[in-house]
């Protein structure tokens, strides 16, 4: 359904954020803004910041951020079009009865009719498990010692053992046969016809994290094989992008996650409270999970199992974890397989313990790594050491680099100045390989930085522009949306410059042009960059650098895209230079004003 961008307006205008967010958070006011503990993220502090004059909200600690359609969205977990429903029945707004295109609703329909199946494949199997059919498939679960509460909250059923129950089902509420092959609940061969992938086993739904259907898990009742079957790929299914049981884990008030191998492990810590595990559904974690976790968390805790493979595992995954910006650790289960192995012989107690001591990532993959040589022979002591020593310039920063110095040395009892001699013996000799990819991660560092620092001009700028309309005049011919080098920060500059131009500065307004929560998230954070300055002079001064750097930084952008024949394109940057340089020397005086 569509709306006009007129109408999504009205209906923000008059669901005033702060009254809407009050509902939900206890708030108080603090000079222009009101603050409260964050509904996001556990927090004893609040860092939950509410704009009135901005309608925004934003949150220091966990970077939550939006309009009060990203609110909503977030804390009912609803989409956007169920947002702007729920805010125009708050305002008492009829919105307007509209049709689809016959393309359009061909194109959309697909996947509504697949989650649509989905649904009722899980309702269908959900029956089955309380039937007698579902006898022996409702007392394994009983005997793995799950409720019924828990086997309700997460939707677990039963295929029947007749490879067609599910076909009959889904064909008399008329649905072809088309469709349940896009579904992937049925095989298809040309002697037998469509047949159910899934019979005789504990289903479990796998679900988004909007709580919609989009798979299943099925574990076999008896010895046939395979042992655990999943669905395949489909238009709503893609497993490397999926997590089970996140859908109930992103709510959680914990401020990390937890990445166990399988479903029961997922549910057992669930039932005992611990309802920030997930699992990958049946892969090796990839860089798609890792980013679907990282909007939700900055800190993974491994608990594969304790066995060799799952070692392996855990190593995997750490570096996928650390590329995508999450700090992980490791939990030792032994003597046990498993969380839920653990969960029942040890109980809640000593698993929080276990949790509580989850060890570092560096200090594990040396942990594993020792096993490779004889401690107890001198030359396998030392080939020991020198392989820390290369694992150890892996650190670009030496602050980072000697911290964990320090805790090896501790470990191995290994003399710190011993050690450190050895690591850096090692980078000035560049005698390893492992040498080359330190010094490559230096320079990938260096580089990040010096995008950080653009950024980071350019995200103090929009916020100045958002709080201080006046800050329009004062850059006045000398910045503009083209300045903005980012895609996304450029993109949100040129909204905002038409916004001025048109008399009217409206950020929350412009957030409607971001329909993905993670989007709006991401630009609301462009609007509360922090500097603290103490005086008007400092603030001063800090606009001024900042309206230098990014003219420095365009002037580099455009220099580096710019054709040796374009001669008319040199001399513009030539005059640009020359303002820029005026304004670091000081013969031109911008005009500040923070009114």
């Amino acid at each position: 359904m569509y709306y006009s961008d007129d109408l999504i307006e009205e209906i923000r205008m008059k669901n005033d954020i702060v009254d809407v967010i009050s509902g939900y958070v206890r708030l108080q006011k603090k000079g222009s803004s009101y603050f409260g503990l964050c509904p996001f993220h556990n927090e004893k502090s609040p860092s939950f910041s509410v704009s009135p004059g901005k309608q925004m909200y934003y949150c220091f600690g966990c970077g939550a951020g939006g309009n009060v359609f990203t609110f909503i969205m977030e804390y009912e977990n609803f989409t956007f079009m169920e947002a702007v429903k729920y805010l125009a029945d708050r305002a008492g707004i009829k919105l307007p009865e509209q049709e689809y295109s016959r393309e359009a609703r061909a194109a959309a329909d697909l996947k509504t009719v697949l989650l649509e199946v989905n649904k009722k494949a899980a309702s269908f199997y959900y029956y089955q498990l309380r039937q007698e059919s579902g006898k022996q498939a409702y007392d394994y679960l009983k005997n793995r010692a799950l409720s019924d509460e828990t086997m309700k909250a997460f939707g677990l059923g039963y295929s029947s053992k007749y490879s067609d129950s599910l076909y009959r089902y889904l064909k008399e509420k008329g649905y072809s046969d088309q469709i349940l092959k896009e579904a992937g609940l049925f095989t298809f061969d040309e002697r037998q016809g469509m047949r159910d992938k899934f019979w005789n086993r504990v289903m479990f739904p796998i679900m988004d994290v909007n709580n919609r259907v989009i798979g299943f898990g099925g574990r076999v009742m008896g010895d046939a094989k395979p042992k655990y079957l999943n669905s395949p790929e489909t238009k709503i299914f893609d497993k490397s992008r999926n997590l089970y049981g996140l859908n109930i884990a992103r709510k959680t008030r914990k401020n990390y996650l937890i990445i166990c191998e399988g479903y029961m492990d997922v549910i057992s810590m669930h039932q005992a409270g611990f309802t920030n595990a997930v699992a990958s559904l049946g892969t090796a974690l990839t860089s798609g999970h890792a980013s679907l976790m990282r909007r939700y968390t900055k800190e993974v805790l491994l608990t594969y199992d304790s066995d060799e493979a799952g070692q392996k595992a855990a190593l995997r995954g750490i570096p996928i974890l650390r590329e995508a910006g999450i700090s992980p650790r490791i939990v030792n289960l032994s003597p046990y397989k498993d969380p839920d192995e653990f969960i029942k012989a040890e109980g809640k107690e000593a698993f929080e313990e276990r949790l509580e001591n989850a060890m570092n990532y560096f200090l594990f993959e040396v942990q594993v790594m020792e096993k490779e040589y004889d401690l107890s022979d001198p030359e396998g002591k030392t080939r020991f050491y020198r392989a820390i020593a290369a694992k150890l310039l892996e650190f670009p920063e030496e602050l980072e680099r000697n911290n964990y110095i320090e805790s090896i040395s501790e470990k191995y009892r290994i003399r710190q100045e011993d050690l450190r001699r050895m690591v850096n013996h090692m980078a000035l000799s560049g005698s390893r390989p492992a040498i080359q990819t330190r010094n490559g991660s230096g320079e990938k560092k260096k580089q990040q930085k010096k995008t950080e620092g653009k950024e980071a001009a350019q995200k103090l700028m929009l916020t100045w522009l958002t709080s201080y309309p006046n800050m329009f005049d004062t850059i006045k011919g000398y910045i503009g949306p083209e300045d903005f080098t980012t895609p996304l920060y450029h993109q949100v500059a040129s909204m905002l410059f038409e916004q001025q131009e048109k008399g009217e500065v409206n950020p929350a307004k412009l957030l409607n042009r971001f329909t993905d929560s993670e989007e709006q998230k991401e630009v609301t954070s462009l609007f509360h960059a922090t500097l603290h300055l103490e005086s008007d002079e400092d603030r001063k001064k800090a606009i001024r650098e900042t309206v230098c750097r990014l003219k420095r930084d365009s002037i580099a952008n455009q220099k580096s895209n710019l054709a040796p024949t374009d001669l008319a394109g040199l001399q513009k940057l030539v005059e640009t230079k020359k303002h820029l340089e005026e304004i670091e020397s000081g013969r031109v005086t911008l005009h500040i004003s923070f009114d």
